[in-house]
Order: C-alpha cells, then sequence, then structure tokens
C-alpha cells in the first residue's frame, strides 16, 4: 500500500481529537489500516495511531515480535483497535521509557497504569476485549492517547528524565522513535 509521512509534534492536527469510526465496511477504513501496518514498519515502530498520519479517526495498531529500539520489551500480539476505550485495572503506576514516531530523536519516563483491560472492535467490528500489564498495557496506552490529542511528553511529570535517545542510551539502534 502506501507509508506515509507520520507528523510531528508541534502539528497541531495531533492535538484534536479523533473521531469515531462508524462504518467498518468502508473500503477506505482497510486501506488506512494497510498503510498504518506499512508506515509503522517502515518507520521500525510498534504502534502507529490514524492521527499521526493525519487521520482523525479512532484507529490505532500495534504489535511486534522483537524491536530493535525495545529490546527487553516482551512481544505484544498484531493488533487492530478500533474505538477504544481503556479502564485501569487497579491503581498502580509504573514508570517507563517511551519515545514516539511524532517526537522523533526523544525518549521520556512516562508514568502509566501497570494493568489494564482495552475494549473496541476489530476492521472486521468484532469486539475485542483484554486485560494486559506491562509493556502491552504500555503500548496500548501511548497509542491511545494519541487519540484524544495527548502525546507522550504531555504525560511526564520529571523533565530531568527526559532528552535524546542517543544520549540517554548510548547503542541503541535509533530508527525514528
Amino acid at each position: 500500500m502506501t507509508v506515509h509521512t507520520i507528523l510531528r509534534m508541534g502539528d497541531p492536527r495531533l492535538l484534536e481529537p479523533a473521531q469515531a469510526v462508524s462504518d467498518f465496511n468502508d473500503p477506505a477504513l482497510a486501506r488506512l489500516i494497510a498503510d498504518m501496518f506499512d508506515t509503522m514498519e517502515a518507520a521500525g515502530g510498534v504502534g502507529l495511531a490514524a492521527p499521526q498520519i493525519g487521520v482523525g479517526l479512532q484507529v490505532v495498531i500495534f504489535g511486534f515480535d522483537e524491536s530493535e529500539r525495545y529490546p527487553d520489551a516482551e512481544a505484544v500480539p498484531r493488533t487492530i483497535l478500533i474505538n477504544p476505550r481503556i479502564t485501569p485495572l487497579g491503581e498502580e503506576e509504573v514508570l517507563g521509557w517511551e519515545g514516539c514516531l511524532s517526537v522523533p530523536g526523544l525518549r521520556g519516563e512516562v508514568p502509566r497504569w501497570e494493568a489494564i483491560r482495552y475494549q473496541g472492535f476489530t476492521h472486521t467490528g468484532e469486539l475485542i476485549d483484554r486485560s494486559v500489564t506491562g509493556f502491552h498495557a504500555r503500548v496500548v496506552q501511548h497509542e491511545c492517547d494519541h487519540l484524544i490529542g495527548k502525546l507522550y511528553p504531555m504525560r511526564m511529570r520529571d523533565f530531568s528524565r527526559f532528552g535524546f535517545t542517543e544520549e540517554l542510551f548510548p547503542g541503541l539502534p535509533l530508527g525514528e522513535d
């Protein structure tokens, strides 16, 4: 399909809330999802939200077997998640390092819920209902933040834990973050 340009922090479209998908049979939705996977893979990402390529719809994709950018992360199943809803399971938050394809070259330590339940739909309108922890939970929360116009630096509490990937993690493959 098509590899799209990924919008970068500062583009006002990244701050706009995304609209719910109403027509799961629209051929444009299938093209969007294929383009998103092509774009994510070309950039070496582990997830991507439709607003990152300028499409204001509640569509996120994520998943990988292994990631050079997150070498210690456990595999996350390849998932298409539409019109998602996240519910924290408990009150425990954990800090973890995040990068973003829309914030290239930088990483920050971000608090996220340790355990979540996420619900939404597949591209065919089938219900997804999963409870997850760890990096899987972090990826879902990060991608779904894009649907409400939030980038990970907006969640950070300590900017002394924010910087260029190459300075913070010498030797880590940089990719685009």
